[in-house]
Parts: structure tokens; sequence; C-alpha cells
């Protein structure tokens, strides 16, 4: 009977700081050894170099500074094992490699097979495709490894147990949606029972630009039974130990982290997208709008979470629409959670734009103008704190607005970050609810009240929009399901207010395309999950 002691590394690098990662790396390696006697210690995919590189990987420079880190790498791994996730050019190409290095040695390497190539992925842009099971020995143990995609799909794993692996090993950078991890674990378990043996999936953790990585590493023993589950969001060494009586390997039962609600992890992954967004980019803090409406509320709320109210600043800019609910409520949740908080009133500003514009709008009736007029106040006034301060603009709206073009260009899109952007307004109010379950943050009245951007006197969303229950069934279907009009309205829908909305819909894809990025939590966001063209003639709804 031998027993290996096996460390499952969930680390958060930073994409193209592979010097930094490779610190990181040698750190865990360390750990892992100092804490957990560690035999093996397995990373993430690419956790050399972060994940997506994307064109970072074109750059000439790219094989010099990855060897250079290896090699560093390398001299910390006398008397373990270390499976690290890189990039590797041969004369065949690129490829996404794991390395297996072991007394200052590489001993093995194996080249990713399948290279995804939908949703959030573009692999085939860069790499090249691996097409060989990759085995070598630890301590009398076959051993296989396996990248990410490659488990979502039968042959590696059968492959690597023809050729007589009876322990796999898989890196991962596998992003968050919703209900993601127990999809990921229904899918390990039936990978282990084709290949007969134990599966140890690693996952980066950590946000990239619109993408989180969840982390929620795992480990499957050869009945599909689940063994270790790390906790998600956080950086973690998960021990494991794995005993080979010479034919089979058995996990030993591990922390199980437990399963996080759907609520919860949505909230989660959305402060974490605005936290590593915000550091890994070198910003002091944040500053937004805070209007006394939910959006902005459930958007200073994440904030605070994410980063401390000492690195949060609110600004109420009100006009003459605005209510006295939304300046009490606005102040009230300010106060409650201690964020820097200051009133700008916009009255003067508004005059003075309208008085410049005078000669150009006479004759013409008041209308929309006049309220992107305020909302682009508002947005002049926020861009000039955060570039005054070195302060991010949170911008607050949600996917409901952004799908149908509720929003004003330069005004409330005007900012870095869209903390709700993949977030339907019908979810919004949930998460809001869930927060406030745990501390009660964001005034009840913000979440019983009818939305409004109080744009015009008693001005409600449902003036402009379908009730958001309607909407966001509707939007759901066509923009994640890929349905068309017929389709939904065959679903029960009424059909005028079906193709309004598909009309609203592929016509605001100019406005999506200058918004900012925010966290993607579902399969289909606004980013690289869905890329129409502006100008086309494509039927509408079809």
């Amino acid at each position: 009977m031998t027993d290996l002691k096996i460390v499952m590394a969930q680390i958060n690098p930073v994409v193209g700081d592979i010097d930094g990662n490779a610190q990181r790396i040698v750190r865990a390696i360390d750990d892992a050894r100092a804490q957990h006697d560690a035999k093996v210690v397995i990373f993430p995919e690419l956790a050399l170099t972060g994940y997506p590189p994307e064109d970072l990987l074109l750059r000439p420079s790219l094989e010099i500074r990855v060897s250079r880190a290896l090699a560093a790498i390398a001299t910390h791994t006398q008397d373990l094992y270390a499976v690290i996730g890189y990039p590797r050019r041969t004369e065949a190409g690129l490829f996404n490699a794991a390395g297996v290095f072991h007394n200052g040695e590489l001993v093995a390497e194996y080249h990713k097979q399948n290279l995804p190539n939908y949703r959030v992925f573009d692999e085939k842009r860069y790499f090249s495709a691996g097409d060989n099971a990759c085995l070598f020995d630890i301590d009398g143990v076959p051993v296989a490894l396996g990248i990410c995609e490659d488990i979502w799909t039968e042959a590696p794993v059968c492959q690597a147990r023809d050729a007589g692996a009876r322990l796999m090993l898989v890196l991962n950078a596998s992003p968050f949606h919703i209900d993601k991890q127990s999809e990921r674990e229904a899918l390990l378990a039936a990978r282990a029972r084709q290949g007969d043996m134990p599966i140890c999936y690693v996952n980066l953790t950590g946000a990239q630009d619109e993408l989180v990585f969840d982390g929620g590493s795992i480990a499957v023993d050869a009945d599909g039974s689940l063994r270790a589950r790390c906790v998600a969001d956080a950086e973690v060494l998960q021990p494991l130990s794995v005993h080979w009586d010479g034919q089979r390997c058995r996990l030993a039962e591990a922390e199980l982290a437990p399963l996080r609600g759907r609520l919860e992890s949505v909230y989660q992954t959305l402060v974490t997208g605005v936290r590593d967004y915000v550091n890994k980019s070198g910003f002091r803090g944040v500053v937004l709008g805070l209007s006394g409406g939910i959006d902005s509320a459930l958007t200073m709320a994440i904030a605070v979470d994410a980063l401390g109210a000492e690195r949060v600043e609110a600004v109420m800019m009100p006009f003459r629409y605005t209510s006295a609910m939304s300046l009490e409520d606005a102040e009230l949740q300010a106060n409650t959670q201690g964020v820097s908080y200051k009133t700008i009133p916009i009255e003067p500003i508004y005059e003075a734009f309208v008085g410049a514009l005078s000669e150009e709008f006479a004759g013409a009736a008041v209308d929309k103008t006049e309220e992107n007029i305020q909302s682009r106040t508002r947005g002049v006034l926020l861009m000039a704190i955060s570039n005054k301060k070195g302060s991010l603009v949170l911008t607050t709206g949600n996917k409901s607005e952004m799908a149908v073009g509720y929003s004003t260009l330069y005004g409330d899109m005007a900012g870095g970050f869209d903390v709700l952007k993949d977030v339907f307004k019908t979810l919004v109010f949930d998460l809001a609810r869930y927060r406030n379950s745990v501390s009660p943050v964001i005034p009840q009245r913000v979440i019983d009240r009818p939305p409004s951007a109080e744009l015009a006197p008693d001005q409600e969303d449902q003036d402009s929009l379908p009730p958001y229950d309607i909407l966001d069934e509707i939007l759901a279907r066509y923009i994640e399901h890929d349905d068309s009009a017929e389709a939904i309205i065959a679903q029960g829908f009424e059909r005028d207010t079906v193709q309004r909305v598909i009309r609203m819909v592929d016509l605001n894809e100019y406005k999506r395309r200058q918004a900012p990025i925010g966290t993607r939590i579902t399969q289909r966001g606004f980013g690289r999950d869905r890329r129409y063209p502006i100008v086309n003639a494509w039927p509408t709804g079809d």
C-alpha cells in the first residue's frame, strides 16, 4: 500500500504577471510541503500566465518569460511533483500545456486536446490541439493529466484509462455561471466512472475582466463519490490522501466545503468581480451615483463588501424630480454602510447646458433630450471625481436595461465597470433581499417602491417598459436561449409586447458596444458571449 499526499493549489493569478505568478506558485509549493507534507501539488490551467491571456499569447517575448519562470519554479520541486499550467511553443505550434516538475526537472508534459471555441472561449485562435495521453509514474502510481475542456468530453478520460492510468489530475480555468458547480460535480462523477479512476479537479479562483473563476476545486473517487470540495472564491491549499494498493487508487475523505445556494453564489461572484477588477487594475477605490433606487443600492452594497467602506464614495446628484424618499434612503444607506457620501445638486449645471443649447432647441418641444442631459450631467460629475481621485466609476445599469437600451450613453453608462451588467432586474430584487438577510444595509423602501429613473415628474420604469417579470422572461428566452419571436409568443406571451421588446434589443446593440464591462453570471452575458453586428439587415426576431 502506497499513500500519496496531494495538494490542490487553488490560486488567483494575475493575467500577464508571469514573474508574480511564478512567485505565487513557489509560495504555494513551499507551503504545501511545509504544512501538508505534499508529494504532489496541482495548479490550475495556465496558472503561470493567468487565464485568459488572449493576445498576450502572441507577444514575441512570451516564450522567453515563460521559460525563465519555469526554470525558477523547478528549483523548488525537490522531493515533490508540481503540476503547472503554462503555454508551450514547439515546432508544431503553441500548446495549452501542463508540465510535471520533479527534482528540478520537467519529467512529463501534456498538451490540451479539446480547445473550446464557444461562449467566452476563443482558444482555437491561439492554440494547437494535442492528441496524446500523458502518463507518468509517482511512487508506482500511473497518473494521467487533463486540462479543463478535456474533461467535458469522454475521449481523453477513456484514452488515459486505456493507456493504463489509475489516477487523473485535471487543471482548470472554468468560469462561473449560475448552477455551474453542480454541473461540474455531476460531470466529474460520470467521467470518474467512465475512466474507473479517481479525478482531482483543480480550478482557478479570482476574476479577470468580466469572468469570475469561482474555485470550488473537487476530487471524486472512481465510483463517482465526492471526496473533497474547496471553498469558492478563495485561495486555498486543499490536501488529499490517495491510497494505492498496486491495482487501484482510492481517495480518503477530505474537507467538503458547503455547496452555496443560488443567491449566495451569485452575490459572492459579483463581489469577487468588483474586488479583483479594482485591485488588479490598481484603482484606489470606487465612486458611484447613489440615486435612492435599487440598482445603485445593490451596487454600493456589493462594492462595500468587496473593498471596504473606506474605499467607496457615493454621490447623490438630485434634480427637481428627485423625490424626498430618494434623498432620505440614499443618505440612510450611505450612513448604514459608512461610506463617504456627498450631495451635488445638478440643477445649475443642467440649466447652463440648456441655456447654451437654447438656440439649437428653439421651437422644439421638451422630450427625452432633456432627460438625457440630466443623466449626462451626472456622468460628467462622476468622471471628474474619478479623474481627480483615481477612483473607478461603477455604473449601475442592470441586464434588463442594457438589453433594451433603457440607459443613456455618456450618462448613466459613463464609467469603468458595470457591476449588474449581467443581472436581470428581477434578480436585482432577489439579491437585495438576500443581502439584507445577511445584515440589513438596503432600506426596505428602496426594495418595495416601484423602480423609477426620476428624470420626469412621477416617472416609473413601467411607463416605458413592460413589467419586469414579463420583460425578463422574454429577454431570457431571446438573449440566453436564442428563441425566435414566434417561439416566445407560442409560450404564451403577448405578440405586440414580444415584438416590441425584441426590436429594442436589436436596435440597441450600438449602446451595448460602448458600455463598460461587467461581471458575467449567466451563459449569455453581453460581452464575450454574444457578438452581434451593429449594422445588419437580419429580420427582427427571426
